[in-house]
């Protein structure tokens, strides 16, 4: 038996090797995962509800034989894993980050987390997020803040920064995030670890109020490319009753992710012309896209228009927050955070023309960004526009001479991918001079997350930094939060 310490330190990967070869059990992980969030997570909480005794009965009954298993390429074998606070388990604590859902324990677990235990996965722990979702900077009035294991100063960001800090810590293999505006890949980069926001419909979720909705998506997190395509393997599938969902591919993501196959052409904007960006953020970035050209690939200065992807992303989400939590608004308002009042208001004021003009915006991006495609293989950009700041810091005000008008105009980066329906992964590219982490945003095709994964497996070998987690969590340090 491989000592608890040593099993948390592998990758998933490589504990599911283990596990396939009956080298480890379930059992044995569980209580590993267990013993590294007793351990860490006092400095960062980052799994404030955990669900221990139903991981042990599932494992149990999954090490019997009285569970249905797959045997596809992306069967988990019995590996424990965080699902964000956003997405139910049934008989588990689940309150979406607000008070308001704070004793709400669901009957039916959400179609993604069915699907992971489906395919051999074991929930040991729900994952901290601003409530809702809203935000960057993982903090509820439930369970409080969540930090930052590079340093305990700063935040994780968010809405998966519970999530993100947990597999930087070492405490679970993989983790569940969602993305509206970049909250996979705004925790990921703040964390160094890796996120994939997939194209809608890759990862049936649901059952939704919503579910034509193609803007927030469910995807993976883990420590490394090859983690992160492993997860989505567990997690792609059709399923009824998420209309966009779409059939597993018939070759593995894992498969994909493994030949590292760079790209030929790659378009990188510092700022997608529409953000402010950090300086230091910018050379870390242009420095780690240009290691491409290590493999073959050419890297040119490039990037569709994306001069309206403000505008249009501010109305259909302000929509969004209308259709999605409109009744709760009605109902609930004051023990709403301020951020969502703003945003469900700023809906509301919306008028049907505006909304029309924004998904006619969008549909033009989307053609814009098809374009730009026939030419490159990848759109590289930052993942955010900062390192991670002063976890009492609730959002990004000013970047450079730039200020910012609400919550969420900080995540440009993001949120204006999110409007093309590209699969876009976010890995680690650096480090400030103070040690915070950096991350480098990587776009693909529509569709295309085999492609994106091989050309992110590459970039990642060629700049090494994914054995550099997990790590013990690091006391705060007064020259990275000034």
């Amino acid at each position: 038996m491989t000592g608890a310490t040593e099993l948390t330190a592998l990758t998933a990967q490589a504990v599911v090797d283990l596990l396939r070869r009956g080298e480890v059990s379930p059992i044995e992980l569980i209580d590993a995962a267990a013993a590294r969030i007793a351990a860490t997570d006092g400095a960062l909480n980052a799994l404030p509800t955990l669900c221990l005794d139903r991981a042990r009965d599932h494992a149990k009954r999954l090490m019997a034989g009285d569970l249905p298993t797959t045997p596809a390429a992306g069967w988990l074998a019995g590996l424990p894993l965080a699902v964000k606070d956003l997405n139910d388990v049934a008989g588990v604590r689940t309150t979406y980050g607000s008070p308001i859902y704070g004793r709400h324990v669901p009957d039916r677990s959400d179609i993604m987390v069915e699907t992971l235990e489906a395919n051999g996965g074991v929930v040991v722990a729900k994952s901290n997020t601003p409530e809702f979702g809203a935000g960057a900077n993982t903090f509820n009035e439930v369970f409080g803040e969540t930090r930052n294991p590079w340093n305990t100063d700063l935040t994780c960001g968010g809405s998966s920064g519970g999530s993100a800090a947990a597999l930087a810590a070492g405490q679970v293999w993989l983790a569940t995030g969602s993305d509206l505006g970049g909250s996979l890949r705004t925790p990921a980069s703040f964390c160094s670890v890796v996120g994939l926001r997939p194209s809608p419909g890759r990862v049936a979720t649901g059952p939704l109020d919503r579910p034509f909705d193609t803007l927030s998506v469910e995807g993976p997190m883990g420590r490394s490319v090859g983690d992160v395509a492993l997860m989505l393997d567990a997690m792609a599938g059709w399923r009824p009753e998420d209309p966009l969902s779409l059939p597993a591919p018939e070759e593995s993501f894992q498969a994909a992710a493994a030949t590292r196959r760079p790209p030929r052409r790659v378009g990188y904007s510092a700022d997608l012309g529409i953000s402010p960006v950090d300086p230091e953020v910018r050379a870390i970035c242009a420095a780690a896209v240009r290691r491409f050209e290590e493999a073959g690939a050419a890297v040119e200065e490039a990037c569709p228009d994306f001069s309206d992807a403000p505008e249009t992303f501010q109305v259909l989400r302000g929509a969004g927050f209308v259709a999605g939590l409109g009744p709760l608004y009605e109902q609930d308002r004051d023990r709403l955070k301020p951020d969502i009042r703003w945003n469900i208001e700023y809906g509301l004021s919306l008028t049907a023309d505006r909304i029309g003009r924004a998904e006619r915006a969008r549909g033009a991006l989307y053609h814009r960004m098809v374009a730009f495609f026939t030419t490159y293989d990848l759109l590289a950009c930052p993942a955010a526009c900062v390192p991670p700041f002063d976890v009492k810091t609730r959002w990004v005000r000013e970047v450079g001479d730039t200020v910012l008008d609400n919550y969420v105009d900080w995540l440009r980066l993001t949120f204006a991918i999110t409007l093309t329906a590209c699969p876009a992964i976010s890995i680690p590219c650096g480090f400030t001079a103070d040690g915070r982490p950096v991350g480098l945003q990587l776009v693909g095709r529509p569709r295309g997350e085999a492609a994106l994964l091989a050309a992110a497996a590459a970039l990642e070998e060629i700049i090494g930094l994914s054995p550099a987690v997990p790590i013990d969590p690091r006391p705060g340090r007064s020259a990275a939060t000034r």
